[in-house]
């Protein structure tokens, strides 16, 4: 009979090969909806994974930890390649802190003859930040160039720049308000480069040793503040004098806010000019400044003579 499986093939076969239900299926008693046969729905049918599927899951799983590591690797790699700059930048900052020049009391009021503190400082703040200004948007313009020179030292030679800069402003508001820190160029180095860290006037009631300073929690200090301004200094390397210009504003507006905090602190503090001592002229420094930085230093403003 058409449809019915002879009973010498079902004889030697056991229930449930699949061989008897596929055949068992060709029938009209047997097959899907048949009276003790389940039928099978298609949503049933896609909510069971293939085992090529189960596979493919498998490998975006692993592949996507791999990714993960990967980034956690990288991560890892940059922080330690940050904190090894910093340290190299936190180096050279000490030591060309004692190699820039600074000018002195009685040399500005001759450079700027009329003018009260309030506006010397004034004079000081605006000429160190048209300084750091254009060394931003030097750095910045530099990143557009066909070939662009390596980043890394561009960027190391801007933090440099700034903090010359910026040191040197800092040394002349002290001048300006009658604190001048006691002790040689090198100890005055480092209480300038403590103000730089800490963002205030150095306290004369609280001398630091060269040894100790160096050695302690100030170059802890200095190398944070180092690794903020790297971060805060990284927009500057964006091509199509995007990088210039936003390095121009940036270097401008961290020098004056640093200025100004510096400045709040000494002028509570001031010494009016006429009960300042006789004080010596400031000796100048034996090693001048490695290139960049003496380039920058020359845009904050004419040097004394002699």
């Amino acid at each position: 009979m058409t449809g019915s499986t002879p009973f010498r093939r079902l004889r030697f076969r056991k229930t449930g090969d699949p061989a008897v239900t596929l055949e068992g299926t060709t029938g009209p008693e047997t097959g899907p909806g048949a009276p003790g046969v389940p039928a099978v729905l298609p949503d049933t049918a896609e909510a069971v994974p293939s085992a090529s599927e189960a596979g493919e899951g498998s490998r975006n799983h692993h592949s996507g930890v791999r990714r993960l590591q990967a980034v956690k690797n990288g991560v890892r790699k940059g922080g330690e390649s940050a904190r090894a700059a910093a340290l190299y930048l936190t180096d050279r900052v000490i030591e060309n802190a004692p190699r820039v020049p600074v000018r002195d009391l009685a040399t500005l009021r001759a450079q700027f003859p009329g003018l009260g503190p309030d506006q010397l400082a004034d004079k000081l703040i605006s000429g160190a930040a048209n300084a750091t200004s254009t060394v931003g948007a030097g750095i910045g313009a530099a990143a557009m160039l066909p070939v662009p020179p390596a980043m890394p030292a561009e960027l190391a030679a801007e933090i440099t720049g700034v903090a010359a800069i910026e040191l040197k402003l800092i040394a002349e508001l002290h001048e300006v308000y009658g604190l001048r820190p006691a002790g040689g160029i090198k100890d005055r180095s480092v209480a300038y480069l403590t103000s730089w860290t800490e963002e205030r006037g150095v306290d004369l009631t609280k001398p630091t040793t060269l040894n100790a300073a160096l050695g302690g929690q100030m170059k802890r200090e200095l190398r944070q503040q180092i690794m903020k301004r790297m971060f805060r200094n990284l927009p500057n390397l964006m091509p199509f004098m995007v990088g210039a210009a936003v390095g121009a504003v940036m270097n401008r507006r961290d020098t004056r806010k640093l200025a100004e905090k510096v400045r709040a602190d000494l002028r509570a503090r001031a010494v009016p000019w006429n009960a300042l001592p006789e004080l010596p002229p400031l000796e100048q420094p034996s090693q001048p400044l490695p290139g960049a930085a003496r380039a920058a230093i020359e845009c904050a403003g004419p040097e004394p003579k002699g």
